[in-house]
């Protein structure tokens, strides 16, 4: 299964690119994190209060997955 993964925010800065091409066998966007976490530079997405999207559309870690799937990652974002 092929899924574009896009990053945001400080997530793009740390990882030093905007979007990459993943390929494996994922059930959900969990499973995509853990992927990229383990690479080089990638550990901000084991952050717990990360946020997610599949599709454009807001979800939850558990979402499931589907071949050509679009995530997106990126911080929180808070205000004072």
């Amino acid at each position: 299964m092929n899924v574009t993964v896009k990053f945001f925010a400080r997530y793009r800065e740390a990882l030093g690119v905007d979007s990459v091409e993943v390929e494996g066998d994922f059930a959900t966007v969990d499973d995509v994190r853990a992927l990229l976490a383990q690479r080089d530079g990638a550990d901000v997405l084991s952050e717990q209060n990360l946020l997610c999207a599949r599709n454009e559309d807001l979800c939850q870690l558990d979402e499931p997955v589907s071949d050509g799937d679009e995530v997106a990652f990126f911080p929180t974002v808070t205000g004072g």
